[in-house]
């Protein structure tokens, strides 16, 4: 997933903070939380159910890219993007896009629809304001600038590991371990505690 699962709870969090009480009204804050955490790991998950697919279909074909030559990246990115367009998923990686945070423009818009959608039908809260697209823009919004601030955090936690003396290769245990120690650490410079 690209982001971490306690950040989602997080930033699920904070969105309801951020639409209660002006947006929506309810009882039952955790219930929304959790409707609206569901959601955001749901979309996330699909995007890794679907490289996990592209990765079993080109584990069938492995001989021949071998014999051929053929470069797995840029196979696993054609067979990816077909499947995409199949399926009409938006794509999650913001990255990919040229985007500067993890998730897309494109995928925090589609999330934000689906939220609206869900949360209309809950029986958990009520929206006060009528035009939903004017919700979907604070949901945007709230999400936008949380994501900022993990992406600061997530760029200073590498910057901190690769500032160490020894070399440590990205994405070895090491790395990984470092990576989410700082990553905690730089979170909490800016006030955020996903566990809270």
């Amino acid at each position: 997933m690209l982001l971490p699962r306690e950040f989602v709870a997080y930033l699920s969090r904070q969105i309801v903070k951020r639409l209660s009480p002006g947006t929506i009204e309810t009882h039952s804050p955790e219930k929304v939380t959790e409707l609206v955490n569901t959601i955001i790991s749901d979309e996330l998950d699909a995007e890794d159910k679907l490289n996990d697919e592209v990765r079993e279909i080109l584990e069938q074909y492995s001989d021949y890219m071998r014999r051929e030559g053929v470069s797995y990246q840029e196979m696993f990115r054609k067979a990816k993007n077909t499947l995409v367009q199949q399926r009409k998923i938006v794509k999650a990686s913001g990255r990919d896009t040229g985007d500067a945070m993890k998730l897309s423009r494109d995928k925090v818009t589609d999330i934000s629809h689906k939220l609206i959608v869900a949360l209309k039908k809950s029986r958990d809260l009520r929206m006060k304001n009528k035009n939903d697209n004017d919700a979907r823009l604070e949901i945007v919004k709230a999400f936008t600038d949380i994501l900022q601030v993990e992406e600061k955090a997530d760029r200073a936690a590498r910057d901190k590991v690769r500032s160490i003396k020894r070399d440590i290769s990205e994405g070895s245990e090491e790395w990984d371990i470092l990576q989410k120690r700082y990553y905690a650490e730089e979170l909490k410079k800016f006030g955020i505690d996903p566990n809270k």
